[in-house]
């Protein structure tokens, strides 16, 4: 291929991805120009207005739908860190139901939520996704073990634990829970009473005189 040819073909491509713009732009303007302005309100960081836009956008076109998604953990993780975690959780689960696709990053960062308010349930149902979805990810075994240990479920804690050792035998913090999981399981673990003694046979009579 010549050089001429080679520059003809990329100016064609060039010319149909922008009149494949400008044609979505005509389809559709008003979520474009709704989507434009939510963007511009994520940058200035007003996501209620970014959210409220961006929902009217992607109701027109869910083309949207990944845009709306980020401003949703955009304004989650500065919920968060302003501690109005329960506002927090629900803008990840509404980030979630719009892109499932990055399910790994949301489920992450709703687990580190909940570890802050204590809702280990939740955050056990969410490191046992990201588990499925990143098998390889030694911390969100190590975050599991941690979490069967504070809800007292020895077995579980310490089986993860063991992946966990097999995979990076110099763990420090698997090393140290193992100990203390041990110990738990000791404390639990009933002592075997002694065998009862034998009962003694009674002594036979002896004869009485004559």
């Amino acid at each position: 291929m010549n050089r001429s040819f080679a520059f003809i073909l990329i100016a064609a491509l060039a010319l149909c991805a922008s009149q494949v713009c400008q044609a979505a732009e005509k389809k559709n303007p008003e979520a474009n120009k709704l989507a434009r302005e939510g963007a511009e309100a994520a940058k200035s960081q007003d996501f209620d207005k970014a959210v409220d836009l961006l929902k009217k956008a992607t109701a027109m076109d869910h083309k949207y739908a990944d845009e709306l998604s980020a401003v949703y953990q955009q304004r989650g993780y500065a919920a968060a860190n302003d501690q109005r975690y329960g506002d927090a959780i629900t803008d990840y689960n509404e980030a979630l139901k719009l892109t499932p696709d990055q399910a790994p990053r949301i489920h992450e960062q709703r687990a580190a939520v909940e570890m802050k308010i204590q809702d280990y349930d939740q955050a056990l149902s969410d490191y046992s996704e990201l588990i499925k979805l990143k098998p390889n990810e030694i911390k969100y075994v190590n975050y599991r073990a941690y979490i069967y240990e504070i809800k007292n479920d020895l077995p579980n804690s310490m089986a993860d634990n063991e992946k966990i050792l097999k995979a990076d035998p110099n763990n420090q913090d698997a090393k140290t829970r193992k100990q203390r999981l041990e110990q738990k399981i000791a404390e639990r673990t009933p002592l075997t009473p002694p065998p009862r003694s034998p009962t003694a046979s009674p002594a036979p009579k002896g004869k009485k005189k004559p």
